[in-house]
């Protein structure tokens, strides 16, 4: 874990209240991995007084397109913080700390990958299929949001996945949940990870008992979403009970087999 003064090299916005924001941080491109996150400072005041935690959204090492010292963000506007970070012009800087948490881990045994995303959950997950890909593993992703504005447009995407969408209003692709897409591929995966409101995990966890119950077993890990005041630990703001006891989201996660987690 660092601390250091991120490039900003472009700043896009991609739709409704998202920002794409590409940064040139080469120690956390180099030690980043999918599923971790930065905490970045949003003003130079210290107003607001908390870091904002964002998930790594590209690394270069893995994302065509991208140099090696680079990642990227993607930054939804829903409050004072996360507005200011979506200001940042190219050729300013963001003063970030990173990369934080556990992030997601490919099984040795992986050849086909099913990424499960709702809403903002999608970031740490395009990370995990820039790998993937990497690795020659087939990777299907499926975002679901509540607007087709609120989708990510494929170009911003790895284009050797398979992208599957679904919006709550019908207004971009399919008319549904994204858990109601998963049992169309969850016999052609052999690795599960998912991110989104903890609302749709449920569904999963039933889907993945089922399976299990009909003798096919498979593994998966979730990112949780928390609020994280401190992002390194120490602040307890983001605890969440295990079957090993009491864990924080934002180090001992944010990335958790689905079985070992108790809120379902």
């Amino acid at each position: 874990m660092i601390r250091t003064d991120a490039l900003v090299i472009s700043n896009i916005n991609i739709g409704a209240d998202n920002h794409l924001i590409r940064l040139r941080a080469p120690q956390i491109a180099r030690d980043g991995q999918p599923g971790q996150f930065i905490e970045i400072r949003c003003s130079s005041t210290w107003t607001p007084l908390l870091r904002r935690p964002i998930s790594l959204f590209r690394i270069g090492r893995h994302a065509s397109g991208y140099s090696a010292d680079e990642i990227s963000i993607l930054v939804r506007v829903v409050g004072e913080g996360s507005r200011l970070i979506s200001k940042t012009r190219p050729g300013e800087t963001l003063d970030i700390i990173g990369p934080l948490g556990k992030g997601f881990t490919l099984a040795h045994s992986t050849r086909r990958i099913l990424l499960v995303a709702g809403g903002l959950g999608l970031a740490p997950l395009v990370a995990l299929a820039d790998e993937a890909i990497s690795k020659e593993i087939s990777v299907v992703l499926l975002q679901g949001a509540e607007t087709g504005e609120r989708i990510v447009p494929a170009r911003y995407l790895p284009p050797e996945i398979e992208y599957q969408i679904c919006t709550d209003d019908g207004s971009l692709g399919r008319c549904d949940l994204v858990t109601n897409l998963c049992p169309e591929y969850l016999d052609w995966a052999d690795q599960v990870c998912a991110c989104g409101p903890s609302a749709m995990l449920p569904a999963l966890v039933t889907q993945v008992r089922d399976m299990a119950i009909a003798g096919r077993r498979i593994p998966v890990q979730v990112s949780l979403e928390a609020r994280m005041a401190c992002g390194v630990g120490a602040c307890l703001s983001c605890v969440v009970d295990t079957r090993h006891g009491k864990k924080r989201v934002c180090k001992d996660g944010p990335v958790f087999d689905l079985s070992e987690v108790n809120a379902w």
